[in-house]
């Protein structure tokens, strides 16, 4: 039987940046359905590898495909090809309640128009209800639909980190890419975050940056490790976790999975 494509693949892609050389001929495989993490020190690459994909840097040579078709995207459209990213710094509203940065992430779904916008047609109304009422219960899928009208400035940090994530799967996206979604959140916060991401699995597949170790190690299928640039391993948490190479560049020492 042919095994089936990625849905995402990089190819042998390298990026410089003023001579200096981030990314030197990075390849990985996205499938379907899985959670594939990148890790790697920091200046290892990751967020360029994102940035990357995402058409914020144009790689000097090597090529990228999204479910089987080139991809050459640039950053305003990639919802309407199907990918979705949260960012570091999360890009929330923090004067707009968590409810409308919600519905702002799916405006590549209005179909409302300027026009039917401006006769505020009574079409145009229910639709734009309906991808509010979508909003409120991807809020609420999240733990968080409380909040849906509260200002963003006033939740708490990981309260945030839930709306930034609810604003990119309101997206319907095939590919979710999760730039350190555990950054700065408690412990607990992370092991409900990792329960999310698992669950995630049923709607869409999901590739993260990360330096939590422990977040990753039980949460991702498989995980790719770059250091100066370079794919030094790639395979399961327990076959990366064991590399000699990964634990002289990143973590150090093995790194245990939980009982």
């Amino acid at each position: 039987m042919a095994q089936e494509a990625p849905l995402l693949r990089v190819d042998e892609c390298t990026v410089s940046f003023g001579g200096l050389r981030v990314l030197r001929a990075v390849s990985l495989d996205v499938a379907e359905g899985e959670v594939l993490g990148v890790i790697g020190p920091n200046g290892a690459g990751k967020t360029t590898l994102f940035n990357t994909i995402c058409g914020f840097v144009r790689p000097d040579s090597g090529a990228l495909s999204f479910d089987g078709r080139r991809l050459d995207p640039r950053p305003h459209q990639l919802t309407r090809l199907g990918i979705a990213r949260t960012l570091q710094g999360l890009g929330l509203f923090p004067n707009l309640t968590a409810l409308d940065n919600v519905a702002a992430g799916a405006t590549h779904r209005s179909r409302t128009g300027p026009i039917g916008a401006l006769l505020a047609s009574p079409w145009a109304e229910r639709h734009e209800l309906k991808l509010r009422d979508q909003a409120l219960g991807m809020l609420g899928s999240l733990g968080i639909g409380d909040v849906a009208h509260r200002h963003c400035a006033s939740l708490p940090y990981g309260v945030r980190k839930r709306v930034a994530l609810a604003r990119a799967l309101i997206s319907e996206p095939r590919l979710l890419l999760l730039d350190e979604p555990a950054a700065g959140l408690s412990a607990a916060e992370i092991t409900e975050l990792a329960d999310i991401v698992r669950g995630l699995r049923q709607r869409t597949t999901v590739m993260l940056v990360e330096h939590h170790m422990e977040f990753v190690m039980n949460l991702c299928d498989r995980l790719v490790v770059l250091d100066f640039g370079e794919v030094i391993a790639a395979g399961t948490p327990a076959v990366v976790r064991e590399d000699p190479a990964v634990q002289r560049a990143y973590l150090g020492e093995a790194v245990a999975a939980d009982a």
